[in-house]
This record gives C-alpha cells, structure tokens and sequence, in this order.
C-alpha cells in the first residue's frame, strides 16, 4: 500500500516537538508499506528552493518551505496554513497514493488530502488531533461571524470528504458526530506511548541530575511542552511560589518554548522562584526526553481554564505514563477521570495556587502513593496506549476503507 501521509508539522525523533506522525510512519514502513511524508520546512522566509526530498528510516519526506514559528499571531498562522494547504495539494496528488491521510491541526489540511483524491478511487482518512473551529472560538482568536461560517464549513467539508475520521480522544470523537459525521465512521486512536524509548537506566538519569547542580537528589515536578498561551505555564511559577513555603527542596522545571515563555519567566521572577525553585530549560530533542522524564518525581500536563480543552491530546500526559512517573494536570475531561479511575496522578486545582500546592507537597511526600501511582501509569501505558497496538489499528482502519482493487494489491492510482 502506497500511504501519501499529510502533515504540515511533521517532526523526527531529532527535533522536539510531538512526534506521533514520525512514529506511526515508521511503523507503516516496517509493515512493508510505501510511505510518502508531505510537510513543511519552517523558515524565517520562503526563499530559495521550494520543495527538498529526503529518506528518514524509509519514510519518504516532501518538505515546502513555509516561513512559521510558535510566536507568530493567529492570523499569520492562518496564512501559513494556506500557504502550505495550496502548496502541498499539487504535491500530494502527483504522488498518487493508494491512500491518503490527513492530520490536523491544521484544518487546512483538508484541502491537499481531497485534492489529492478528488476523481480518484483513493480514499482520504482525516485525523482530528484539536476540534477546530470550537477551539480558536473559545479562545477568542477566531471572532469574526464571517471567518467563523467559513471555518465550520471547512470543518464540515473535511469531514464529508473523509472515508473514515480518526479523533485523538473522546470529546474530540463526540464533536466531530455532532457536526454531523456518522458516529460508526470515526475511530477513537489516542496519542500514544513508544514504551521502549522510556525505558531509560538509573545510571543515566542520576548523570543527567548531576549535570544541573539545583537538582541533585531533590524530587522534582516537570513540565516538558509547548509554552504556548493555552497552556498557561505561568500557573506552574504560581504553584511553585506556594510550594516554596510548604517545602523548599522541590523542584520545578519547565522545558520548552513558545509564545508564553517570556510570560512565564517573568512570572516566576515575580513571585521570587526563579532560579530558586522554578528552573526553564530550552527544548530538548524527542530523542533525549526519556531521561529528564525518568529524572522527575511527577509530571505535569497544563492548560487554561477552558472547557474545551478538556478534550485534548496531549504528548507530554503520554509521555509521562510511558516513563511510569505520575501525571498531575489542571483540568478536567477524560484524563482526569482516566487518573482517577487508575491512581496514575491527580488532578490540582486550577484557580487556588495555595491548594495545588498542598495536594502536590502530599502526594510528593507519600512514598507509597507515588510508588503505586508510577506503576500504575506504566500499566496504562501498556495495557491501552501502546504506540505499537494504536499503529496496528490505524493500518486496519486503512483497509478496511481501501477499494477492493487495492486491498487486493492492485493499485487505485489512475487518474
């Protein structure tokens, strides 16, 4: 099967960054499959060659230069999901794939995956990873009566479009049925776990603490993602403050970068923690992530206080499960009750600082508790998202929604 992959942020296992594409990429070549990877080259600007080619572990990656960075505006981002959405839609035709999947964000998309089989007896299969246009609706980003109509029609095309629907979670699934999608053709596939990636020794975590002299022995909250302005990482400066008081030896770092950084910096040296308890370190490559999970106490996983996003996907609550360390988030939603269902982690309060701060000083200072809560993240990450199993179910979701022809191993690519 000849799989014509479309992602517009598609990272590698060198950069930081989600990596669910890369992974599930490579497994497809594994199972003997052709795969043809459409993304983009963020660049300051678009000059020069517009297209690249390269071959990363047999996975076949069609770069388009498309000038983005994380602190761009909402409406240069647009323009930079355009760009690529008219761009890439050429490009992933002339490939010619007996399958074509498309993953957002960004909803844009769409619009390459059905070029590319429009008149064409290859299926497109459209993965949800954030509702849109519920999502920059919520935020206040997208306002504009006339934009939003467009955004929702855009929605409702890609889905109408698609041979089958992928949503990353629960809420995202009931919210692609209740725009009218029909509930038996969307498949629920999470993000996942690379549980042997996680598996890190003793020996090298204790080499990494040693490397950051604030650290040592002491236990340690982690917050390793996107500094983006739904995350509100500042919340973590703000709970450190209070931890601060309750027991100075606990430590807090925050990895990563993003339109939120100079926010959360700032705040931490508001509230006097910089430095003393709240560290920040750049972004680490996806390759060297296991270790500074395997180096933490417990893990966060952060976002405003907005209903929708309740229903995200996020990596690093993944992440965290795969190195069986607990997981500490403040919202609610299936994750929530996925953490409480198991004793992987808790939940804090998302508006009293001073009582997120109690509850990580008391679950922190239970070895028993954390013992348990570790195991059974590890279970979790095993027993229900194994990047392996949710690969295997996407590669037969895919034939199951070929044509006949193809599943039999011709192919559909006539024009």
């Amino acid at each position: 099967m000849k799989i014509v992959y479309l992602h517009q942020y598609f990272n590698t296992g060198n950069a930081s960054g989600g990596s669910r594409s890369y992974e599930f990429a490579k497994r497809f070549v594994r199972a003997g499959h052709e795969v043809h990877m459409v993304t983009s080259e963020r660049t300051p600007s678009a000059r020069g060659q517009r297209w690249s080619l390269e071959e990363v572990e047999g996975i076949r990656v069609h770069r388009l230069k498309v000038p983005y960075s994380n602190s761009m505006s909402f409406q240069r981002r647009l323009v930079a999901f355009l760009q690529f959405a008219l761009g890439s839609a050429v490009k992933a035709r002339k490939l010619r794939g007996d399958i074509v999947f498309a993953t957002s964000t960004p909803l844009t998309i769409a619009i390459p995956g059905w070029f590319a089989t429009v008149f064409r007896r290859s299926p497109m299969v459209f993965e949800v990873r954030d509702l849109w246009p519920e999502m920059p609706i919520a935020v206040g980003a997208l306002k504009n009566p006339m934009a939003i109509r467009l955004a929702r029609a855009l929605e409702k095309f890609a889905y109408s479009r698609s041979a089958a629907v992928v949503a990353l979670s629960p809420g995202m699934r009931a919210g692609v049925i209740s725009a009218g999608y029909p509930a038996e053709k969307v498949s629920l596939l999470p993000n996942a776990c690379d549980l042997d990636q996680f598996e890190v020794s003793s020996a090298d975590v204790k080499a990494w603490r040693e490397t950051l002299p604030w650290l040592g022995e002491r236990p340690m909250v982690l917050y390793c993602g996107t500094f983006g302005l739904l995350n509100k990482v500042e919340y973590l400066a703000d709970v450190a403050a209070e931890v601060n008081t309750i027991d100075p030896e606990i430590r807090f770092l925050a990895v990563g970068s993003g339109a939120g950084l100079e926010t959360v910096r700032q705040r931490a040296q508001e509230r006097g923690v910089l430095g003393v308890n709240f560290f920040i370190l750049p972004p680490i490559p996806k390759n060297e992530i296991p270790v500074v999970f395997g180096a933490s106490t417990i893990s966060t996983s952060l976002f405003a206080p907005i209903k929708e996003m309740e229903s995200n996907s996020a990596n690093k609550f993944f992440d965290s499960l795969a190195a069986g360390r607990p997981v500490a988030i403040n919202y609610g939603g299936w994750q929530e009750e996925l953490l409480a269902s198991s004793g992987a982690g808790l939940r804090l309060d998302p508006f009293d600082y001073h009582a997120a701060a109690r509850q990580l000083t008391d679950f922190m200072s239970n070895p028993s508790r954390l013992a348990d809560a570790s195991v059974a993240a590890r279970k979790l990450a095993t027993d229900k998202f194994s990047r392996d199993d949710i690969a295997a179910q996407l590669l037969e979701l895919f034939g199951k929604v070929l044509p006949e022809d193809a599943r039999k191993g011709k192919t559909s690519r006539a024009s």
